[in-house]
Formats: C-alpha cells, sequence, structure tokens
C-alpha cells in the first residue's frame, strides 16, 4: 500500500520539530521516497543514529506501510 509524501513529512516533522524536511517521491508510485532532513538535533550524532531518529519519528511504518525512503541526513550550516 502506498504511504503519502505528505504524510511521511508530518511524521518526521512530529518527531523532529526543529527539521526542514523535503520529500521527493522517485518513481511516482508512491512507494519509493527519498528524504533530505535537516536538524540541528543531528549535531554530534554519527549518520546511523541521525537516520535512526528519522526511522523513529516514522513510527513503524518503514518497511510496512512504506516500502522504500532514502534517507540523506544534515544539519544547518
Amino acid at each position: 500500500m502506498a504511504m503519502d509524501a505528505d504524510l511521511i513529512k508530518d511524521l518526521i516533522l512530529e518527531g523532529i520539530p526543529d527539521c526542514e524536511v523535503t520529500i521527493s517521491d522517485l518513481r511516482g508510485d508512491g512507494d519509493h521516497y527519498a528524504a533530505h532532513v535537516i536538524s540541528s538535533a543531528f549535531a554530534g550524532k554519527s549518520r546511523i543514529q541521525q537516520h535512526q531518529m528519522v526511522y523513529a519519528a516514522l513510527k513503524g511504518k518503514m518497511g510496512n506501510d512504506l516500502h522504500a525512503l532514502a534517507i540523506q541526513t544534515s544539519t544547518p550550516e
């Protein structure tokens, strides 16, 4: 089942309130997305820890409602 890009964005914003999120539908099928998440909360954390924060914000939907999500994280410049 496809998941709406706006729902993905809303979940990430709820879980990481200070972030900026851009969601792209990679194939136009509602199943393969890319997320670019920028947050000061990522400062001092490893890339793995940053991605874990994004996965946690998705509240278990990754692998279930959401088939594929390529994640890019960074801190504000």
